[in-house]
């Protein structure tokens, strides 16, 4: 898997997202570990961006193989026991990344 299939994948679950339906700001950093490369998502002014780039004043850094990652986002890996299991590792704010989780599963 690829950094470009992971964030390709991520936008076409993030399409579903409607623009204005979270308030405030997002910013989170997922650091696939297989693959040493990053990206982010972002909630700005009601608009959810999918970027592969690294986001230095981020709120919070998902640290997660790409596999995991994408059952993650997927529902079929849980998150709590990702982490709890050591298969996920937040660094920062941990509501922030569950908020995140939540609004790629289309739970917002």
């Amino acid at each position: 898997m690829t950094l470009e299939n992971v964030v390709k994948e991520v936008k076409e679950k993030a399409a579903s997202f409607k623009e204005g339906s979270y308030e405030g700001f997002l910013a989170v950093q997922i650091t696939l570990t297989d693959l040493e490369q990053a990206f982010y998502v972002e909630v700005k002014d009601g608009k959810l961006t999918v970027a592969p780039y690294e986001y230095h004043d981020r709120q919070a850094n998902l640290k997660i193989t790409s596999a995991n990652f994408i059952k993650m986002i997927n529902g079929k890996l849980n998150s709590v026991l990702a982490f709890t299991t050591g298969k996920l590792k937040i660094d920062g704010d941990i509501g922030k990344a569950t908020e995140m989780a939540n609004l790629l599963k289309g739970t917002e």
